[in-house]
């Protein structure tokens, strides 16, 4: 029963996580050094792209991990 418990409490971290991830990712997507750098190239920055494939993948983990029965 501890187990379970235990593995509710990681997968609620991971979601919380994921979402301060991507929260963040789009908070630096707004800045002025990003808005340069897309009007160049016509993509995000890396620092921001690594911030919401991780904040995806944190999520979509704690989501599975909390749902899984």
């Amino acid at each position: 029963m501890a187990n379970a418990q235990n593995l509710k409490v990681i997968s609620i971290a991971l979601i919380v996580v994921g979402i301060a991830l991507l929260i963040w990712g789009f908070q630096m997507s707004d800045s002025v050094g990003n808005q340069v750098t897309q009007s160049l190239t016509g993509s995000a920055t890396d620092a921001v792209m690594y911030r919401y494939i991780a904040g995806a993948a944190s999520l979509a983990a704690g989501a599975y991990l909390f749902f899984k029965k």
